[in-house]
Order: C-alpha cells, then sequence, then structure tokens
C-alpha cells in the first residue's frame, strides 16, 4: 500500500495549526471565566483612612494581626463607649473588631503623624506613626531592638496596639471623656479633642465592618 508522505514544512503547518487552536481555545475559557465579585474583592482588606499610602495593606495587616494575636484584649473587651466608634462592634466577630481598630488607628495616625512612618516629635522622644517612646514601647513589651525601630510603620502599629490593649482593658473605654478619659484616649491626646475624635469616630461609623 502507498504510504501518504508529509512534507517538513507541511507537518510543521499543522502542528502549529494545533497548538493555535489549543491556545485559542485556553484563551477563550479564561476569557469565559467569571471574575471575581468585587464584594470578595473588597473584602480582603478593610477600608482605612491611611488606604492612600503604599504601605496601607501592610500597616492594616500588622495592626489586625496584632489586635487578634499578641494584643488581643483589643477584640475580647467591648468597651463601654463603642456605641459612639462603632455600633456593630458588639455583635461583631473577631475580623471585624481587628478591622475597626485598623480604622480608628488610621485616624489617629493622621494626627500624630500625617502618616509619616519617619515622623518624630519632641525632639525625637516620640517617633514613628503613632508617636510612641522607646521607654513607653520597651515597657509594654513591644519588640523592638532600639528605638530606631518604631520608625517602621508595621513595627509601630503593632506595638501601638499593645499600648492601646492595654489602656481599653483597665477602663473599659476607647476613650471615656472630658475630666475622666481613658483607653486609648489616656496614651494619644487627639481623642481628648472634640473635632479630631469626632473624625476619627464618624469614618469607623460608616463602615461595613461597624453597621452590625
Amino acid at each position: 500500500m502507498r504510504r501518504l508522505q508529509i512534507r517538513p514544512g507541511a507537518r510543521a503547518r499543522t502542528i502549529f495549526t494545533g497548538l493555535g487552536l489549543a491556545a485559542l481555545t485556553a484563551l477563550t475559557a479564561c476569557a469565559d471565566a467569571p471574575a471575581q465579585p468585587p464584594e470578595q474583592v473588597s473584602r480582603a482588606l478593610p477600608a482605612t483612612r491611611w488606604d492612600h499610602h503604599p504601605q496601607a495593606a501592610v500597616w492594616t495587616r500588622a495592626t489586625m494581626s496584632a489586635a487578634t494575636g499578641p494584643a488581643s484584649e483589643l477584640v475580647e473587651t467591648v468597651p463601654a463607649d463603642i456605641e459612639t466608634f462603632c455600633p456593630g462592634y458588639a455583635e461583631a466577630g473577631a475580623r471585624d473588631r481587628g478591622a475597626f481598630w485598623a480604622g480608628l488607628f488610621s485616624g489617629l495616625a493622621r494626627f500624630e503623624s500625617t502618616w509619616n512612618p519617619r515622623a518624630a516629635g519632641g525632639g525625637g522622644r516620640y517617633r514613628g506613626l503613632l508617636q510612641i517612646s522607646p521607654a513607653t514601647a520597651r515597657y509594654r513589651g513591644c519588640s523592638i531592638d532600639s528605638g530606631d525601630d518604631l520608625y517602621d510603620g508595621a513595627t509601630n502599629l503593632g506595638c501601638g496596639a499593645r499600648i492601646a490593649a492595654a489602656a481599653v482593658a483597665r477602663d473599659g473605654v476607647v476613650a471615656g471623656r472630658p475630666g475622666d478619659w481613658g483607653g486609648v484616649a489616656a496614651d494619644w491626646p487627639p481623642l481628648r479633642d472634640p473635632a479630631k475624635r469626632g473624625e476619627i469616630a464618624a469614618f469607623t461609623r460608616a463602615q461595613p465592618y461597624c453597621a452590625g
């Protein structure tokens, strides 16, 4: 029986044609695949006041990890004045409670450092996003080798969460009230200022993680 001979060029064209069809099929399948729902994308990280900053995701994750980990008193405590800041907090799970604290610290950092991780106040005594002193950081057991570590945003926020957790658990409030400041306001003056406190609370109250 006579064999059908295929010229080398024809064989190559046949192979490439097959590959082309396979690639086209794969591309079509990708195009037809449903996109990830927007609500799932937005749920990856909660909204914060520092979202415009290149390090926003790192800072948010660091705060939430601290609030649900070494500073877990934050999510375990339901402060007496939480309705002012986060109406749905009492019914929220640990993740949403951690998201609230990230939102609150992002607002606090605006007034403490204008979101500048290299900010230094009091002649260098207070450092970083939340203007923490090295002495306070060490007293609260923050993991720092030197005071300059507080210029790292994630380190500063993790330390801030530890400091805040001790105060919130002790006083049972986020901020307290004039003449009886406590919680976060015991260490961070912006929460004692009515306008600044109002701005911070207005942002967190408006977020889905505080809706209940």
